[in-house]
């Protein structure tokens, strides 16, 4: 891993190309790119959520989500590699159902928000969002692991519960949206 890594600008990437996990180049912009790119910036994301305040037993998920996301990265970055598996997502939907099962029913909309921590695990949300439709382009073009896709469709609904769950464990109640109608 060090040697890998010794050298961060290789300079390689300036004609607009970069390198895949398998040696081959591929341009900056192709749909596997788009995808790794958007995985990569959800991970962020998480980082930066872990950086607030949080539950320790919402931490530890984080964490684990955390490297299933880099094992989805190697995954992308490799074609006709497979990193990602159904356990990942069936741990997902277990994880999903436990944290679910402490919330009270939604009969209204929630707008994003709350405590600054729920509010990031709502921007996480809408990224893991963006990141599936990335996933989703590039099985159009391309094969890709089933339990990738569906484990991103899972992760922005464990997120979405993540942030009521965060604002339940702060003492802030959702924040109901209402319509234009009733808002006036």
């Amino acid at each position: 891993m060090a040697n890998r890594l010794s050298v961060i600008a290789t300079r390689t990437g300036d004609d607009g190309t970069t390198g895949l996990g398998d040696g081959s180049r591929t341009p900056k912009d192709a749909p596997r790119i788009a995808a790794l790119g958007d995985v990569d910036e959800l991970n962020s994301v998480i980082g930066v959520l872990l950086a607030e305040p949080l539950p320790p037993e919402i931490s530890i998920d984080l964490m684990a989500i955390q490297h299933d996301l880099f094992d989805m990265g190697a995954e992308l970055c490799i074609p006709g590699h497979t990193a990602v598996s159904d356990d990942q997502v069936a741990r997902l939907d277990a994880r999903l159902a436990h944290y679910n099962a402490s919330l009270t029913p939604l009969r209204e909309f929630i707008l994003p928000g709350g405590t600054r921590a729920a509010a990031q695990a709502h921007v996480a949300r809408t990224v893991c969002r963006r990141a599936e439709r990335a996933v989703v382009a590039l099985a159009a073009v391309e094969t890709v692991n089933p339990p990738v896709r569906q484990y991103l469709n899972r992760l922005s609904d464990l997120m979405f519960v993540l942030a009521r769950c965060i604002n339940q464990h702060a003492g802030q109640n959702d924040t109901f949206w209402a319509s234009a109608q009733a808002r006036r």
